[in-house]
């Protein structure tokens, strides 16, 4: 079958990255040996190549603040001999980072990065005399916090893995998670739509013994000893800074602009002296309530209420108050924000304009409820009940 397709691309080989039966053979894969959308993927992946530079994208540097603050790094390889890609979400600063550079130019490092670990696959392949192809990776999910899903930043995240499936397919060996978090579930349920059923069944969530668990993939020599091997720098820093970037909260001195510009679901006045209330409906705990909003012709005061009786209108005296309503210069800058929801009930976000008594608000405002993904939940608490046990199992989660 790879002879065929050979043969229907014949006009392309020549620009290929690779022209040979395992690259061909991963355009095959991806499309369950469908010769006809696998060539289609691959034409459009070609498109893709020269819209992006991808021949001469390693001679590319990015911007300073992207080199210092976007948290990740290839460092060591597994027991198999493929690089190991980290990324460490606690010093990820979606917002700064947005603010400081363009989205096209975090996709483009992210790019950037998986032409570099292929290359060192080619190298790999020389030097062990056998073909390494695949990529492994180490998510760090230590500090996921809310300030993680804002919408802009997990906006970008999903088309980033988006374009990973279209144009790098069948490169990732594993997702290896490491302390992951009760907020996890709902950050994968957001990502869960952007991957493959077969991506998927690659995601490995880690227990408590994920130090010990690590070590059956990488060996403690190819290990920083901050994720339980012996690698250090050559200085003996235990975190291997040369190769592993921790990220941190970017400095305001690096920032371009003051917001990210955003497209609203809803538009409404509040009326002068008045208040809005949009009800949403939690049925079950852990579920997360995000918002963005902008106001138009003034502050606006905003807060989140959750109902006492079901059914009819209360006012802002009867709730109980989630979020503390204070004025927001929303006309200046648009504000965002999520909170976890730690019962079920109609939780009201308040829009508030009583203070006004001359002056109506014009509102633009999206808000969404979070599910967590079920499956992922449950292999947490597995993983965690399991760290208990001598030999704790490995949980992937399978499609879903």
């Amino acid at each position: 079958m790879s002879g065929q397709f050979r043969e229907n691309v014949q006009d392309i080989l020549a620009v290929l990255p690779s022209t040979d039966d395992y690259f061909l053979l991963r355009w095959l894969r991806a499309r369950s040996f469908d010769l006809k959308k696998s060539e289609a993927m691959l034409r459009k992946h070609m498109k893709f190549r020269k819209q992006q530079d991808l021949d001469n994208i390693l001679a590319w540097q990015p911007s300073e603040v992207v080199r210092l603050y976007e948290p990740s790094g290839f460092c060591g390889h597994d027991r198999e001999g493929s690089p190991v890609w980290y990324h460490i979400i606690r010093g990820l600063d979606l917002k700064g980072l947005l603010l400081s550079v363009s989205k096209q130019e975090l996709l483009r490092f992210n790019f950037w990065s998986l032409e570099l670990l292929l290359r060192d696959c080619e190298q790999q392949s020389q030097k062990l005399g056998k073909k390494v192809e695949k990529i492994s990776t180490v998510f760090d999910f230590e500090g996921l916090s809310l300030r993680h899903l804002w919408k802009p930043g997990v906006e970008l995240v999903q088309e980033f893995f988006s374009a990973l499936e279209a144009n790098y397919p069948e490169i990732l060996k594993n997702l290896i998670v490491v302390k992951a978090p009760k907020l996890f579930p709902v950050a994968f349920n957001l990502i869960k739509p952007y991957i493959t059923e077969e991506t998927r069944r690659k995601v490995l969530i880690l227990g408590g013994n994920w130090k010990q668990e690590l070590l059956k993939f990488i060996s403690p020599d190819q290990l920083p000893v901050e994720f339980g091997g012996t690698m250090t720098d050559p200085d003996g820093n235990p975190k291997c800074l040369t190769k592993i970037n921790y990220g941190g909260d970017v400095p305001q001195h690096y920032f371009l602009r003051n917001h990210v510009r955003v497209q609203y679901d809803h538009q409404a006045t509040v009326g002068r002296g008045s208040s809005l209330q949009v009800d949403n409906e939690i049925l079950f705990p852990g579920c997360v309530l995000r918002w963005q909003f902008g106001s138009d012709g003034g502050d606006i005061g905003f807060g989140v209420f959750l109902k006492t009786k079901m059914g009819e209108r209360q006012r802002a005296a009867e709730m109980t108050e989630v979020l503390a309503s204070q004025r927001y210069n929303a006309h200046m800058v648009p504000e965002d924000g999520s909170l976890t929801c730690t019962e079920a009930g109609v939780y009201v976000l308040r829009f508030d304009n009583t203070y006004s008594l001359i002056h109506p608000k014009h509102i633009s405002y999206t808000v969404e409820v979070l599910l967590p993904d079920q499956t992922s939940l449950e292999k947490i608490e597995n993983s965690r009940q399991a760290s208990r046990l001598p030999h704790p199992p490995l949980w992937p989660l399978g499609p879903q």
